[in-house]
Formats: structure tokens, C-alpha cells, sequence
């Protein structure tokens, strides 16, 4: 089953007068959506009750959760009191995770900082295998699935290609697809049905269909420039990109079960309907 919704609360959420997250679900259920993304971008400033409650009020609405881990993170961190860190906001976040009923749990894998690509990444690598052993002692008791993110500045490290190769490293790895990050990487490739299926055909190829059919997608559209990403747009914009059609059909072609998040900037929700929309009615053209 392929969900929609936002990541956080746009605009119009709080112009209708809600204030908190916890009428989010009752909100978006309203709206025909059924996914929700809740980000620790900055820390974990909740409690656990709210989490259990905001968790709750999802599963009533028939609203999956998913969280992403705060930014804070860089596996490719040289200094090991940094790595410890990183190491701690990740599990956590899936403690969070597991509090509020979720599954997937989204995470900024690092920076190149002052490395070349080469080695950050082999450091990464390292760090990557490392974190798989601290999360296995922890013995969750619970199905989630731990989902890098495709990122979209040149220094940061995060091609599909690199989030691919980390996700072979446990099971409960599934990549994170930032679409508005790939294309802002790549300098506005993302145009034809062609140019998503080649990301599809090398993680098929990389880490199997089964993952891929679970992927977790964010999607919006971004202004970029020489070195990747600047700032989120919303669905208005002609100039940037990417068009989520294209996308649409790949995911039909494949058979696809994702969760999409949308990041579009104040308008989230809105866009989430858009895509969903474009979606079902490329199924009822079929």
C-alpha cells in the first residue's frame, strides 16, 4: 500500500488555527492523506508521553508515522566523541520510533568536511558497520526499518549509489530517496520517466526488489546551484523541479509500496494531495 503526507505541519495547518502536532493526524485523515513524518531536526525536545500520544492518535486515524533522526548526524566524522554522538541520536531516535507505533526512521548519513570523497566515505563505511552492531545489542523488539537519505549538496555524502551500498549492510537498512536532492545534486536531471528508472534499475540490481519495493521517498521540489541544494520550493515552481509524474510511473512500473513525504516549503500537505492524486489517476488510466 503506498501512503501520502507531509513531513511536519505547512501553512494552512496552523491558518485553520491548530497548534500542535497531535491534531495533525485528525487533520490529514480529514484531508485524505495517511502518512506523517515527525523530525527531530534539531533535538529531542518531547517528551515521551506526547510521543505515545501523538502515536496513538496516528494508529486511530490510520496515519503511519515515521521520524527522522536530527541533523546533527555525520558518520564521517573524524573525532570518535562526535561518531558516540551520532551513534546516540540514531537510537534515540528509534526509541522514539518505537514509542509512537512507526516503522521507518530517516537519517542524514554525513559530510565529506575536510576529506576527499573517497576517504569520508570509507569512514563512513566503517562507522556505518559499527552502528549496525550497536543497534543489534540493543535487541528492539519491534519491525522498523533504519532509511538513509539521498542528500543533495556536493560536500555531503548521499548519492543513491551511496546510500545504496550502506543499505546492503543489514536488513533493516531501506534507502531514504530524496528526489529534490537528486535532481539538485545532479543539476536538474530528474526529467523523464528514463532518468528515474536508472536510480530504480541500479538499487534493484544493488540491494533487491523487496527493499526497493519499501523504499521511503521525500519529495519536493528545490532551487539549486553550482554545489547542489539551496532552498525548498513548493509544487508552483517551473524552473527547478522535479515533476513527480515521471515518478509516478515508475513506481506503478514496479510495483511499488512506498511511503512518500512531502517537503515542499509551507505547502506540504497541499502537494502531498497533488501527488496523490497524480498517482491514482495514472491507476485509473490503467
Amino acid at each position: 500500500m503506498i501512503r501520502f503526507g507531509p513531513s511536519g505541519n505547512g501553512d494552512l495547518f496552523y491558518d485553520q488555527g491548530f497548534k500542535t502536532s497531535l491534531d495533525a493526524p485528525t487533520w490529514l485523515k480529514n484531508r485524505g492523506l495517511n502518512l506523517y513524518e515527525y523530525s527531530f531536526s534539531r533535538g529531542f525536545g518531547v517528551s515521551e508521553l506526547i510521543a505515545k500520544t501523538l502515536g496513538e492518535k496516528c494508529r486511530e486515524n490510520d496515519i503511519e508515522i515515521s521520524v527522522h533522526a536530527p541533523y546533527y548526524i555525520n558518520l564521517a566524522n573524524p573525532d570518535p566523541k562526535m561518531i558516540e554522538k551520532s551513534f546516540n541520536y540514531i537510537i534515540t531516535s528509534l526509541k522514539f520510533l518505537k514509542i509512537m507505533g512507526g516503522k521507518k526512521c530517516v537519517f542524514h548519513p554525513g559530510t565529506c568536511g575536510g576529506m576527499n570523497r573517497v576517504e569520508a566515505f570509507d569512514l563512513l563505511k566503517k562507522n556505518m558497520q559499527e552502528l549496525v552492531k550497536r543497534i543489534d545489542r540493543e535487541n528492539f523488539d519491534f519491525e522498523f526499518y533504519l532509511c538513509p537519505e539521498t542528500l543533495g549538496k556536493s560536500q555531503q555524502l548521499g548519492t543513491y549509489e551511496e546510500v545504496g551500498e550502506i543499505c546492503t549492510y543489514a536488513d533493516y537498512l531501506v534507502p531514504t530517496l530524496d528526489f529534490g536532492h537528486i535532481n539538485a545534486l545532479t543539476q536538474g536531471k530528474l526529467k523523464k520517466t528514463e532518468d528515474y528508472d536508472e536510480i530504480f534499475t541500479f538499487l534493484i540490481d544493488k540491494i533487491g526488489l523487496g527493499k526497493v519495493k519499501n523504499i521511503h521517498i521525500h519529495f519536493s521540489k528545490i532551487e539549486f546551484g553550482d554545489k547542489g541544494e539551496i532552498r525548498h520550493l513548493t509544487f508552483e515552481d517551473k524552473i527547478y523541479g522535479p515533476e513527480f509524474e515521471p515518478l509516478a510511473k515508475v513506481i506503478k512500473k514496479y510495483k511499488l509500496e512506498p511511503t512518500v513525504i512531502c517537503e515542499s516549503k509551507g505547502t506540504q500537505a497541499e502537494d502531498s494531495s497533488k501527488m496523490k492524486k497524480i498517482y491514482e489517476d495514472l491507476k485509473e488510466e490503467n
